[in-house]
């Protein structure tokens, strides 16, 4: 099967997180969403545009991150559980997972791309207000975390996946090193072989955006 994403996508990286962490090998198709030829091919084949998406090989499409993930975790046993079996828990790391990608993730995205536009085209209301939910979501990640290890029960599972992403972002852009247990946080999920992996490999294409 070909995963459609790139290294220093948010979302690919948290589904790239997920094929590592459950040992499932994949066909890589880089896309090269701002090459605007690149995009039109890729919206032939996903008119969103958006990445990533998995095709089987018989020719099933899957695409977002977390239905990505979720199919891994019904097709795939092997490797590290991502969704709890017990009902409770696994709602708890839909939950996590949802709350992530909507108050940490795309906000992350609205900051981090706003300050690459031209001076007259940012939209500082816009950033105040997505740095204002980030303050939000570190103040109740800093609560949830005390005295846990993950976010849900005593394993890594897809709320890593979607923590990790923005976090490894947020840390330059917007650090969280004032909040002691997201940054212990942080410290385990840089330290997880997947997402250490899912980093080195984002790290040559990090240069053209002025981050290491």
């Amino acid at each position: 099967m070909k995963l459609y994403y790139h290294p220093l996508s948010t979302y690919s990286q948290k589904a790239v997180i997920a094929f590592y962490e459950k040992g499932v090998t994949f066909e890589p198709a880089i896309v090269q969403l701002m090459d605007p030829a690149a995009r039109a091919e890729y919206e032939r084949l996903y008119p969103l545009g958006k990445i990533p998406s998995l095709m089987r090989d018989d020719g099933w499409f899957i695409p977002e991150s977390t239905i990505i993930i979720e199919y891994l975790e019904g097709y795939f046993p092997q490797g590290q559980k991502l969704i709890p079996d017990g009902r409770d828990e696994a709602r708890q790391v839909r939950f996590m997972d949802r709350m992530l990608d909507h108050y940490l993730n795309d906000t992350f995205i609205k900051i981090f791309f706003d300050a690459r536009q031209p001076e007259g085209e940012r939209d500082p209301k816009g950033v105040a207000a997505a740095k204002a939910t980030i303050d939000k979501i570190y103040a109740y990640l800093e609560r949830h975390l005390e005295g846990r290890t993950w976010l849900v029960g005593e394993s890594f599972s897809m709320g890593e996946c979607a923590a990790a992403p923005p976090l490894g972002y947020l840390r330059q852009t917007y650090p969280f090193d004032r909040y002691r247990n997201v940054e212990s946080y942080w410290q385990r999920l840089e330290a997880r072989p997947s997402v250490a992996r899912v980093l080195a490999e984002a790290k040559p294409y990090l240069a053209a955006f002025g981050l290491s």
